[in-house]
C-alpha cells in the first residue's frame, strides 16, 4: 500500500482513557471510517501493542511478575519511558508527514498539557492534534475488566481501591472529545468522529 503523506499538516488522534472502557475497541472500529473519510492513510499505534511484551519480559526478571502494570514498581521504572518511547515514534512519523493515531490512557500527559503542544511533543507546529477521552463508570469498567480475563488488570482489580485514585478527570480542553461508552450509540460515535477530523 502506498501511504498518501500530508506533510503540511499531518494528523495526531488520541483514544485515551482509563482501563477497561474501549480505547482499543474504539480505535480500530474508528481508523477504517476516518481514512475513508479524510482520504488519508494514519499509522496506529496501540500501547499494549508497542510495549506489551517487551515489559512483560522486563517485569518477569524484575518483580517476577510478568503481567505487573500498575504496581509502585512499575510505575516508577517502567511507566514514563513507556510513553516516551510511544510518543517519539509518533513524533518520527509525524515528521516525515505521516498521520498517527495512538492509543493509551495518556493520563499524566494529558493532565501536564503536554499533549496539546505541538512544540511540547516535539512535532510539526501545524500538526492537527485531537484527542478522543473515553469515558466508562467505575463500576462497569471494573466489569468489564473482570470478563475480559486479562492477566494484566490483576493488579488493579486486587487492588482497585488504590488504582481508582488514578482514575483523574481529564482537564476541559477544545482538543478533547469525550465519548461515552455505557451504551454505545452510533449516532455519538458518528459526532465523535467527525469532531475528530474537522
Amino acid at each position: 500500500m502506498v501511504c498518501k503523506l500530508t506533510p503540511s499538516a499531518p494528523r495526531l488522534i488520541l483514544f485515551a482513557g482509563h482501563a477497561g472502557t474501549g480505547k482499543s475497541t474504539l480505535a480500530k472500529k474508528a481508523l477504517p471510517l476516518i481514512i475513508e473519510r479524510t482520504g488519508e492513510d494514519f499509522f496506529f499505534l496501540d500501547k499494549d501493542t508497542v510495549y506489551g511484551a517487551f515489559s512483560a519480559h522486563v517485569m518477569e526478571l524484575t518483580t517476577q511478575n510478568p503481567n505487573d502494570r500498575d504496581s509502585p514498581f512499575y510505575l516508577e521504572n517502567l511507566r514514563d519511558w513507556e510513553y516516551r518511547g510511544l510518543i517519539d515514534i509518533a513524533r518520527e512519523n509525524l515528521l516525515l508527514g505521516v498521520n498517527v493515531i495512538l492509543v493509551g490512557p495518556f493520563s499524566r500527559e494529558i493532565q501536564s498539557g503536554n499533549m496539546f503542544n505541538p512544540e511540547a511533543l516535539g512535532v510539526p507546529a501545524q500538526t492537527k492534534i485531537s484527542i478522543a477521552w473515553i469515558d466508562l463508570q467505575e463500576q462497569e469498567a471494573k466489569t468489564r475488566m473482570e470478563k475480559r480475563h486479562d492477566l494484566r488488570d490483576e493488579w488493579k482489580l486486587a487492588h482497585w481501591n488504590e488504582y481508582v485514585k488514578r482514575r483523574i478527570e481529564p482537564p476541559q480542553h477544545p482538543l478533547i472529545q469525550r465519548f461515552d461508552n455505557l451504551n454505545f450509540d452510533q449516532a455519538n460515535f458518528e459526532k465523535l468522529l467527525n469532531d475528530l477530523i474537522k
